[in-house]
């Protein structure tokens, strides 16, 4: 697994989400962070060898295990951002050890009421992909979830993001997807969670991500909510300093 491996102080572990490989990058910089070792790996499928099929979520989670343990680090800060969130989650209930705390930033719909709506627009995507290819199937998804403000505030710290986007286009849509679809997170898991939760959500994302905040705080009591006004669901590129900050006085503030 190739990974970032920035600055040095208490390790955080930025694992990657869907499609962009270097989407947590933005916020991996920050100042705020300076302080912190940051670790971001790629996944599978993101170094241009494209998908590496079947992809789970349960196999990002323990490729995750295997990277801290090359790395002699017995316990991180885990923050997992949409597609990642969920392989938070699964590495908290696989390596607890390992897992000082689990921010979750916007984790995927499947949690919710919205599950349905959630997988037709993924199957959608898929489907596209698989009679159009898949930069028919990207340029749609880009069209669903990307804007000008997004891909300017991404560009500088990721020069070719259109381009790894391009690349890795069959890992998102073959790989990433069916895993997601074929992952399953319920009250009883989130019971078996011990370390300290931050759910982070954006004002104006809309009603999939804002039940998605509802099912985490009722999951976990204890957790610490942080809502961003102004930001829908690419927060961490578009607010990266307000997500930061958040992430600093959760790690300050200790087991809750």
């Amino acid at each position: 697994m190739s990974f970032l491996d920035l600055g040095a102080g208490d390790a955080v572990l930025f694992i990657q989400t869907g499609l962009g490989a270097d989407e947590l990058l933005p916020l991996a910089s920050e100042p705020a962070l300076a302080g912190r070792r940051r670790v971001l790996p790629r996944r599978r499928g993101y170094t241009g060898d494209g998908p590496d099929l079947p992809g789970t979520i349960a196999r990002d989670a323990a490729d995750c295990v295997a990277l801290l343990d090359s790395l002699h680090l017995p316990a991180v800060d885990v923050v997992g951002y949409s597609y990642s969130a969920a392989v938070a989650l699964e590495l908290a209930l696989l390596a607890p050890t390992a897992v000082r705390s689990t921010t979750l930033i916007e984790p995927p719909p499947l949690i919710t009421s919205h599950r349905d709506e959630f997988v037709g627009v993924c199957v959608d995507l898929m489907s596209l992909c698989a009679e159009q290819g898949p930069s028919a199937a990207l340029e749609a998804f880009w069209d669903r979830t990307t804007t000008p403000d997004w891909w300017s505030a991404l560009e500088p710290h990721v020069p070719d993001a259109r381009a790894q986007m391009r690349r890795d286009a069959r890992t998102f849509f073959e790989q990433d997807l069916p895993a997601l679809l074929g992952w399953t997170f319920t009250a009883e898991d989130a019971r078996r969670i011990s370390s300290p939760v931050l759910h982070v959500g954006a004002g104006d994302s809309g009603p999939w991500w804002a039940q998605v905040r509802t099912t985490v705080l009722g999951w976990f009591p204890g957790a610490t909510d942080v809502v961003v006004p102004g930001a829908d669901h690419g927060l961490v590129v578009t607010h990266p300093a307000e997500v930061s900050a958040a992430l600093i006085d959760f790690w300050c503030a200790g087991p809750s």
